[in-house]
């Protein structure tokens, strides 16, 4: 039988731009009746609770943190607690359970025959495939590529042949302060005509969607800096 509580993914922004304008209602209703959320960071989950709605007692509610450095221990202990009363998931930014380790919590849910709903919102992910103009019927998400700049370029390469091969998008993100290293890699690696696109701030002020193939982006190389980025390469066209 399936437990009465519910487990909910609960969407936040993708930056500190933006009202409660970019979220659903149903989701605002859900955070200011949930007394029970796990997420990365504390103070950054009270802030993202704060701004969905001014009337969520803030001193009234549990969280718990839930993040890379999470044991099993902890997570079977945060999975005893649901069941019984509904949950909430809250990502960093985007959508939770994404490049994120709510996934693990989400496992331990099903393991216990919990029923997890996700919810509609802002996720990064679809929001640049949409807008890139790559091949949204068949693509594959890597999450991060290694840090080391021999083996991300060796990846890099793989992700070039895969692209060419199946004619898939290829997504990945990286951690913001290494965003330009990660483009400088890409320009050096693949050839001219292998597309990327640049999906950077999305749902921010300035932010921006841009597909190009390599030998333009290497005539004006953008500086991303620490501003988020989603990279989609993409075949030849």
């Amino acid at each position: 039988m399936k437990a009465e509580g519910l487990l909910y993914l609960l969407p936040v922004w993708l930056g500190d731009a933006g009202g409660v304008e970019l979220l659903p209602p149903a989701n605002i209703a859900i955070a200011e009746r949930v007394k029970l959320f796990f997420c990365e960071n504390e103070r950054t989950a009270r802030r993202m609770l704060r701004r969905m709605s001014k009337t969520i007692d803030l001193d009234a509610i549990e969280l718990h943190l839930l993040n890379k450095d999470s044991t099993s221990t902890e997570i079977a202990e945060f999975g005893s607690l649901l069941g019984t009363q509904d949950a909430a998931i809250i990502s960093e930014a985007g959508m939770p359970c994404i490049a994120d380790p709510g996934a693990r919590l989400v496992a331990e849910a099903h393991r216990r025959n919990i029923t997890v709903v996700p919810l509609t919102g802002p996720a990064s992910l679809l929001l640049a495939l949409a807008a890139s103009g790559m091949n949204g019927q068949q693509f594959t998400f890597h999450g991060y590529l290694p840090r080391e700049s021999a083996q991300r370029k060796q990846q890099i390469k793989k992700l070039e042949q895969e692209a060419q091969r199946t004619g898939g998008a290829q997504l990945f993100i990286e951690t913001p302060y290494r965003n330009d290293a990660l483009l400088a890699d890409l320009l050096a690696t693949c050839s001219g005509n292998t597309r990327l696109c640049l999906a950077i701030d999305l749902e921010q002020p300035g932010g921006s969607v841009i597909t190009r193939n390599m030998s333009a982006w290497r005539k004006s190389v953008p500086a991303l800096g620490k501003r988020p980025c989603v990279f989609i390469l993409g075949n030849e066209r």
